[in-house]
């Protein structure tokens, strides 16, 4: 019975994760960009954009990780958790020289 509630649920709430995640990557583009435009038309305003996007992009990933996470609940066979193994691996690759090129900025 819970076997079957998680099967109906689980994929609609971790297309919802996933949609959050795309929501708060495309958001800060595009504030990070606004800010780009404001600080080319503008020479005493300066922002933190490549911090400001970085932090962004960190974000978006932590939400599209979520997903996969819980995309292991629904594997069936090895095939399919090894496939979600190796996202899982590049999205955590990737968030982790996120963090890294935020770190350096900071110290700039």
């Amino acid at each position: 019975m819970l076997e079957h509630i998680i099967e109906w649920c689980l994929p609609t709430i971790i297309s919802a994760i996933e949609l959050v995640g795309i929501f708060v990557v495309t958001v800060s583009a595009i504030k990070a960009f606004a800010h780009y435009l404001s600080d080319a038309f503008r020479k005493n305003t300066k922002h933190a954009i490549k911090f400001e996007l970085a932090n962004g992009l960190a974000t978006g990933l932590e939400f599209k990780m979520a997903a996969e996470i819980l995309k292991t609940v629904l594997v069936r066979d090895f095939n399919e958790l090894l496939i979600l193994g190796c996202i899982i691996l590049l999205r955590a690759l990737l968030s982790f020289m996120i963090h890294v090129e935020m770190k350096s900025g900071e110290h700039e």
